[in-house]
């Protein structure tokens, strides 16, 4: 059994749902997602409460019910709070900045990299060596942030590079004499 799954998607007020066929569709706020459900899961409203469950018991089915109730869960917190990312630059020199609908990134390279915002997706720089990239599509928030920091990943030695607010970097001891 889905530990996952067995739990029901609680919609907060402002945010409508709509079941059509293997389709849910959810609209508040921030914007509408629609998330297209397998057919080994079942999908029931009952007033301000979504529950999902397999249709049988093979392991197919299982795993998908756990998949579909956090699918589910995240276009609803979506598009009623959004999510986000933040990133952060370490390093001399390192620094990014808005220009125009592009980010611009200079990391230590001999030129600086431009990256081209996607569509549904804004990011801002509080600092210059902070990113927080905002959405309503959690997938695709992750990607965008993962983008920007495989231009520069943290290196083990110095640290410097572009990492998550909370990362964790393992640090090396450098050459001895």
């Amino acid at each position: 059994m889905s530990r996952v799954g067995k739990k029901p998607v609680d919609i907060p007020a402002g945010v409508q749902t709509r079941i059509e066929g293997r389709t849910i569709t959810a609209k508040g706020p921030k914007g509408e997602l629609s998330f297209a459900i397998p057919e080994e899961v079942e999908v029931k409203a009952e007033g301000n409460v979504i529950t999902l469950a397999p249709r049988s018991e093979s392991k197919q089915a299982r795993s998908s019910w756990g998949m579909s109730r956090a699918m589910v869960d995240n276009i609803v917190t979506g598009v009623s709070k959004g999510f986000e990312k933040k990133l952060e630059i370490t390093g001399v020199g390192y620094r990014a900045a808005m220009q125009g609908k592009s980010l611009q990134l200079s990391l230590g390279y001999s030129h600086d990299l431009n990256y081209a915002i996607p569509a549904g997706i804004t990011i801002t720089t509080p600092k210059p060596t902070e990113i927080v990239v905002a959405g309503i599509d959690k997938q695709q928030v992750g990607q965008v942030a993962a983008e920007i920091r495989e231009f520069r990943r943290p290196e083990p030695y110095k640290g410097k590079g572009v990492k998550y607010e909370n990362e964790f970097i393992f640090r090396k001891e450098g050459k001895k004499k």
